[in-house]
């Protein structure tokens, strides 16, 4: 028994460990350098889908504009290469090809490197604060919040679109030609990306492996289940929520704020409601409720999303479709549902011959 419980409260640690050895000594030594970089960008989104995994797996809200945050991240981290590669004094380039050479004043503070990484933390951390103080405390939730959020990533990437001049429009922000001073042509600083998004992604499932272990995770998983008895014990459910929330919020920041870099753009259709819906789709993939399910869903679906695409350039969006759809049907918790159940398989004949060999010695 006491081996199980050690088990139980240590085999997320251990799984961490586990993926971040293979991500950090094992894809650098066999992975040419494109698909490390592929491998990096699924990185970004597998950030994300931590965060996913905390608040819908853990807490029951379905998040289906995390593309907002992600965005946020990424616009905020591009604005800042955009002005790096310009210059001091300098315009983005597509301002004096699309409007009249006039930056807008919200631009400038993003020349700093120091405020730009504040604001990728702090900018998503406000606005889904506001956001969730006003749902969560009118008790907006279930299919209605789904909803919502995936208005808001429709909301987003329309305004984008919608302003060239100063966000680039449909084209997005690209052609970045340096990170923080790093040459980002240079195969090295290309990898030592990489080792970043991989830093971040490791860190993100320790807090979340500690949140899941805390107070707080306990009584996330019990506003989830049982939201008036959690009111009634004199926990306010608003307040639970909104944390895990703003939580998952900020991991998206995070995700798209490498993933500028890494893919070298940032455009509205990486932020808008399909973007998000493969965020969800990577992490029911992989089994919401699972510590590692989220990030390996994730990073499934972004190779899955290469493979097919180079396979089948035209008919890959229908095999990942069925693919979606067949787990759904057969494997409703995700891929991590399948280790416990094949370890129960295993055990079972065990036990059940257990009781026949005892029965069989001699008194």
């Amino acid at each position: 028994m006491r081996a199980r419980i050690d088990l139980r409260t240590w085999g997320g640690l251990l799984g961490i460990v586990a993926l971040a050895l293979a991500l950090l000594l094992v894809a650098p030594a066999v992975l040419s350098d494109f698909r490390l970089g592929n491998l990096a960008k699924y990185c970004c989104w597998a950030i994300a889908a931590v965060g996913i995994g905390l608040a819908w797996g853990r807490g029951g809200m379905l998040v289906m504009g995390q593309g907002v945050f992600f965005g946020i991240g990424g616009y905020a981290m591009a604005m800042h290469l955009k002005l790096e590669a310009a210059g001091p004094g300098g315009v983005p380039d597509f301002m004096v090809l699309y409007g009249d050479g006039t930056m807008p004043g919200w631009w400038e503070p993003f020349r700093s490197g120091a405020f730009t990484l504040v604001a990728i933390v702090v900018l998503p951390a406000i606005v889904s604060g506001i956001l969730g103080y006003a749902i969560f405390k009118r008790r907006v939730r279930g299919a209605y919040f789904a909803i919502l959020t995936q208005a808001m990533a429709v909301a987003f990437a329309t305004l984008l679109v919608a302003t060239i001049t100063q966000t680039g429009g449909f084209n997005g922000l690209n052609s970045f030609s340096t990170f923080f001073g790093y040459n980002l042509y240079d195969p090295v600083n290309k990898r030592m990306l990489y080792f970043i998004v991989v830093g971040l992604l490791v860190g993100c499932l320790l807090v979340v492996w500690q949140l899941n272990r805390s107070r707080f995770g306990e009584l996330l998983v019990a506003t989830r289940d049982a939201e008036e008895r959690v009111r009634f014990l004199g926990y306010d459910p608003a307040n639970i929520k909104l944390t895990a929330f703003v939580i998952a919020a900020v991991m998206a920041s995070l995700g798209g704020a490498m993933f500028a870099p890494i893919a070298g753009i940032i455009s509205p259709s990486d932020v808008n409601a399909t973007a998000s819906i493969l965020l969800i789709a990577g992490v029911a993939l992989g089994g919401r409720a699972s510590l590692l399910g989220p990030a390996l869903g994730a990073l499934v679906v972004g190779y899955g999303q290469s493979a097919l695409s180079e396979s089948f350039p035209n008919q890959w969006t229908y095999f990942q479709g069925a693919l979606f759809i067949v787990v759904i049907l057969l494997i409703p918790a995700g891929l991590a549902s399948l280790g416990p159940k094949l370890w129960s398989a295993v055990r079972r004949p065990t036990a059940a011959r257990a009781p026949m060999t005892a029965e069989a010695e001699p008194a």
